[in-house]
């Protein structure tokens, strides 16, 4: 079709309301508050040039992603108008307008109207009567405001109105839009059995709109994932996964990506929270243990407390069996009452199946230990050796296993002696797990060769 020039007096059609069955509007959310909305209406084109508005878009819509998608159609322009009507905002617009000021006697109850000129509304309304000057005060008098019409550039939803033509005919239209506003994290609930050295931990999607728009009856899809988006700083990290899993499972793909998508149409309101379940087991085996992480020759006069930490897997077999999109994880256990009582929670990256995690939940308060550097020497000019004790102290009724971890080890630095074993996870870091018996305390020692 060849391009047409801008017609003013095109025809207007008003599409106030998305079906609410298909072809409706569908949502695609992402996790750092974003997302793509693709809402379907039947539009009745005339053959001429027209100007069809979509109402009820997101008032934060990314206009600039907007496209119409329809057979034999051409768009001539489109603008989004995002001044709302508010009392504030159409007295901003009347300025240089006629109003009617009506005016009740609080002890007659009768009425008298004034013709007023606005002369401005910036912190204040203040307006021309005739030859004086007043300002329209917030009293709590009663006196109301007539305006004549809605100004023209104002609009009581976010509108996108776009002109076109296409060959006459009813058929569907397509309008897909970006937007923040939208957006979605998972939330974990874990129930542990310290006796039975189980977990039992519940997924929940929590979708928020802050987009000043609501959206009934959609299809919701949930994209897990980070996609990248000019001017986000997207985090790379992946709190609380110990080993990346290698395990495939059946969740649908979208590029890298996991589809999360709700089994039921639902209505997104504006300003709600939503909360969905995507994942119930029960089970699952668990290990409640005790972490202490140091710097590179980190000393300490006081002892430290070690970190609470449960480690457990999301592998097929003997795990939570799924996919985990990043979230926070809040972890719970039975006091002696049977009553489940909060203890901490924690962060957790998206997490590949099959993959082992080490959340903590928070300090001990009966496990202990303190680092303290015990010596430095100069082999020569360009080596040290280093000799650290590592003390640590359990008050608990029961034997306790400590990892206990020396991290800021480069790569050329070498364990020439230690009174237990290390395993080295990585070239930056050495692990001990030290048993601790129950009301003792035990040491580790370690001398290191470094470069400086």
């Amino acid at each position: 079709m060849p391009r047409l020039p801008l017609i003013a007096a095109a025809s207007l059609i008003t599409l106030a309301t998305a079906a609410s069955a298909d072809p409706g509007i569908d949502i695609t959310i992402y996790a750092d508050n974003q997302a793509l909305v693709q809402d379907t209406r039947e539009i009745t084109f005339t053959g001429a040039p027209q100007k069809v508005e979509f109402k009820g878009v997101s008032a934060q819509i990314r206009a600039e992603t907007a496209s119409l998608a329809a057979t034999d159609m051409h768009i001539i322009e489109q603008n989004f108008d995002y001044d709302l009507l508010s009392p504030a905002k159409i007295m901003e617009n009347a300025v240089g307008q006629t109003i009617t000021l009506v005016r009740t006697n609080p002890a007659t109850g009768a009425e008298t109207r004034e013709q007023a000129v606005v002369l401005a509304a910036n912190g204040g309304v203040v307006l021309q009567i005739g030859n004086r000057i007043e300002v329209l005060r917030d009293d709590g008098l009663p006196v109301r405001v007539i305006f004549d019409r809605v100004p023209p550039n104002m609009r009581a939803d976010p509108t996108l109105s776009i002109t076109l033509q296409g060959n006459p005919g009813k058929r569907e239209a397509a309008l897909r839009y970006l937007t923040p506003g939208l957006g979605w994290r998972a939330d974990y609930v874990a129930l542990y059995d310290d006796k039975q050295g189980t977990i039992d931990v519940q997924g929940w999607i929590t979708l928020t709109n802050n987009s000043g728009t609501t959206y009934d009856n959609a299809r919701t899809v949930l994209v897990a994932g980070t996609p990248q988006m000019i001017g986000q700083n997207n985090y790379r990290g992946n709190p609380g996964m110990v080993d990346a899993g290698t395990e495939s499972g059946d969740r649908e793909r979208l590029g890298d990506y996991y589809l999360y998508p709700l089994a039921e149409r639902t209505t997104i309101a504006n300003l709600q929270t939503k909360q969905v379940s995507f994942l119930d087991v029960h089970g699952a085996p668990a290990q409640h243990g005790y972490e202490a992480r140091f710097g590179w020759m980190q000393t300490s006069t006081t002892p430290i407390s070690a970190n609470t930490v449960y480690q457990f897997s999301n592998s097929a077999k003997g795990g939570l069996g799924d996919q985990l999109p990043a979230g926070i994880v809040r972890f719970y256990i039975r006091d002696s009452r049977g009553q489940a009582q909060f203890i901490g929670e924690s962060a957790i990256g998206h997490t590949p199946m099959g993959s082992k995690l080490s959340v903590s939940t928070g300090q001990a308060f009966d496990v202990k230990v303190q680092p303290v550097v015990e010596s430095r020497t100069r082999v020569n000019s360009t080596r040290w050796k280093t000799a650290m004790r590592y003390t640590v102290t359990n008050a608990l009724p029961k034997p306790v296993t400590v990892r206990v971890i020396q991290g800021g080890l480069w790569g050329d630095v070498r364990i020439v002696d230690e009174s237990q074993k290390s395993e080295r996870r990585d070239a930056d870091t050495a692990v001990w797990s030290v048993t601790v018996p129950a009301n003792g305390k035990a040491e580790v020692t370690a001398t290191f060769d470094t470069r400086y």
